[in-house]
């Protein structure tokens, strides 16, 4: 599996043991982010503040996602690694893996999970055995068609550029491959709404400060204004080449999940 692995990468050919052991090392802020801002940033100091943000939030991140979810995220990303489709022995890149839960969901359906990430204190805090790569999802360093698929899960909004990402995302993922994006989601209900923003906007950033950083969960609210509108996606996803792209929503719309294939080439 490892020389599988390594062959996905660009020029350079990683030493996977040493990327392991350097996520170890003690991890260090990001300078110049000021920790109470409320605005919305974007490109450079978007990047350095997500991933500040994450580097901070990363030893208690898993828990609080099934503490916020009441545990339906894990539902949500076995519904989405099983929309992928996939043989077993597939090589799946997973695009702000975090600290690894869909990595070690895709290991147990027998594929191959690849994480990236940009926020090394998401890599050091993960719970996975597959190979780990300090990586922002515009600019992840895979050789084209290397990957079988792609998979991201509830960062799409913390991404600087979507386009960037969707056209990479495609480069990397091989002819047939499969693409798959869950994130968080707004009701359509007005009455459900109203629910859906008390607890997203009031509770979660006091859960948020009693168990992690108050800051960090104070601007995920305010971080659905990134996301656009589900169609645009849809759109966005067909316009780097992306067919049968296909969209769910779960719990009353408060997730939202987009599937895609990259189409085989026509000789």
């Amino acid at each position: 599996m490892v020389g599988k692995v390594i062959n996905l990468f660009k020029s350079v050919t990683p030493n996977l043991a040493a990327i392991k052991m350097h996520y170890y090392l003690s991890v260090s802020a990001v300078d110049g982010i000021k920790k109470d801002s409320s605005d919305l940033l974007y490109g450079d100091a978007k990047e350095k503040k997500v991933v500040e943000m994450f580097d901070k939030i990363a030893p208690r991140y898993e828990l609080l996602n099934t503490i916020l979810t009441f545990g339906l995220d894990k539902r949500w990303r076995k519904i989405g690694v099983s929309l992928l489709g996939l043989n077993p022995g597939s090589l799946v890149g997973d695009v702000a893996c975090g600290t690894g839960d869909i990595l070690r969901l895709l290991n147990s359906r027998g594929l191959v999970g690849i994480g990236l990430d940009p926020s090394r204190g998401m890599l050091v805090a993960g719970h996975s055995s597959s190979p780990l790569v300090q990586s922002t999802a515009e600019h992840m360093p895979l050789k084209s068609e290397s990957l079988d698929g792609i998979v991201t899960s509830f960062a799409l909004r913390n991404f600087t550029n979507l386009e960037e990402f969707f056209n990479e995302a495609f480069r990397a993922i091989k002819p047939g491959g499969r693409f798959m994006n869950l994130d968080v989601g707004e009701p359509k209900s007005t009455l459900i709404k109203v629910g859906h923003n008390l607890w997203f906007n009031r509770a979660v950033p006091l859960i948020g400060a009693l168990f992690s950083d108050k800051g960090a969960y104070a601007y995920l609210p305010k971080s659905t204004s990134y996301l656009p509108a589900p169609n645009t996606v849809i759109k966005m996803l067909e316009d780097v080449g992306f067919i049968q792209v296909r969209y769910r929503r779960f719990l009353f719309g408060s997730a939202q999940l987009w599937h895609a294939t990259r189409p085989v080439a026509l000789n």
